[in-house]
């Protein structure tokens, strides 16, 4: 009795079928998908190298209609981290939050992984991408990065462009050791501030280290919020109700404080309201009671880009490290009220922070317990330098008498 060889089963009406099409030199899966509104049967085709991968194509596209997401085959992920800073940041600052994502989306996510198509993404895609990435960035900065890509596909989610987001399925490595922020002791504070007395920056870098507010709070700053001329015993005092945030909001509810002012930040605001009236009808513009109290030679608002290359000039010509930031004048306003003996409860409110733990964990440097106020205290502070350099004028002029 001669064996008959076994037919090859036929798939059902309306099942998937995979073949082998030579002229392609793939496989084809073919999927039933019932019929359109017009009443042709909708069949659509996938290839693949293999078996295997046509199957899991065919799962996914079924997916993909079950979801009701379609997503689009040649979408990668450069059209939707793209997409993301396009759209879905508006209302955001351009310059700020914008401007540092699309910075860091351009330099280390396009060239990497941009080319891949959304829909083959894969958590180990990502997590190759990372890995790589940590032998040159900060844990933070990894973060951030992991973030820009889960909202850029989140983003893609909610446009019916991605079924779903692998990021999510991913946690960013360890990076390199950031730089710790530092801060400036007492001589290289007042070295800085003798550096920076010729330039326009001057009167911003006294308020910022002898009051302590964000470089955020001090740009968009007007003259309305700056009263230097007080009844009633009420001190000189600056209201820092704004920053360039979104909406102009400060950082947090307590971020909202009015701040006395030490005496030497009020002379030298007095005097940098005299020089800018001065400069403004020089140069045929009308000086505003509500306009920026700091800006550019065009009396264009100071942004961030400004402000860090005309202090690394001056943390240059005061003999240090080209390295430090204007952001550490904040952090060095708080280790030299440290210093001096101020309370950790009393500087977390002069820094507007929302818990003194936070205070102690980032900005303190130096832990010493004592007594008195922030602006009594810079005055203190910076009081002895002031002497020095008045007896130093002092014989001088009894020598050319």
């Amino acid at each position: 009795m001669t064996d008959t060889p076994k037919r090859a089963q036929r798939a059902g009406h309306g099942a998937d079928t995979i073949y082998w099409d030579p002229s392609k030199k793939s496989f084809v899966g073919a999927v039933s998908l019932g019929h359109g509104p017009n009443g042709k049967r909708r069949r659509p085709k996938v290839y693949g190298k293999t078996k295997t991968e046509v199957r899991q194509k065919i799962r996914d596209l079924k997916k993909e209609v079950q979801t009701g997401v379609k997503a689009p085959a040649n979408y990668t992920v450069a059209d939707a981290v793209n997409d993301w800073l396009e759209r879905g940041l508006k209302g955001r600052d351009e310059k700020g939050t914008i401007g540092k994502n699309r910075s860091m989306a351009n330099k280390h996510l396009i060239p990497f992984i941009g080319k891949a198509k959304l829909k083959e993404l894969s958590a180990d895609d990502v997590d190759d991408w990372l890995d790589d990435r940590a032998e040159f960035l900060a844990t933070r900065s990894l973060r951030d990065l992991l973030a820009i890509l889960r909202r850029s596909i989140a983003h893609a989610q909610r446009r019916d462009k991605a079924a779903r987001n692998v990021a999510l399925l991913v946690t960013a490595p360890e990076g390199r050791p950031g730089r710790p922020s530092k801060a400036l002791n007492l001589e290289e504070a007042k070295a800085v501030l003798i550096a920076a007395r010729p330039s326009r920056l001057y009167a911003y870098l006294v308020l910022s280290l002898l009051s302590g507010v964000r470089t955020e709070e001090a740009r968009p700053l007007t003259w309305d919020h700056v009263f230097l001329e007080t009844k009633d015993g009420i001190p000189p005092h600056v209201a820092v109700w704004r920053s360039v945030r979104k909406h102009g909001e400060t950082k947090t509810r307590k971020s909202r404080r009015t701040i006395a002012l030490p005496k030497q930040v009020v002379e030298v605001l007095e005097e940098h309201m005299r020089w800018q009236k001065q400069e403004r009808a020089s140069r045929g513009m009308e000086w505003s009671p509500t306009g920026r109290v700091f800006t550019t030679r065009s009396g264009e608002p100071l942004d961030a880009a400004n402000v860090r290359r005309d202090f690394k000039a001056i943390v240059k010509k005061a003999g240090l490290k080209p390295e430090w930031t204007p952001r550490e004048l904040r952090h060095s306003f708080v280790s030299l009220l440290s210093d001096h003996g101020i309370p950790l409860e009393r500087i977390a409110l002069l820094v507007g922070h929302s818990s003194q733990a936070t205070t102690e964990a980032v900005y303190r440097k130096q832990l010493r317990p004592v007594i008195t106020q922030g602006a009594e205290a810079m005055d203190d502070i910076f009081a002895e330098d002031q002497e020095g350099e008045d007896t130093e004028g002092e014989e001088e002029g009894d020598a050319v008498a």
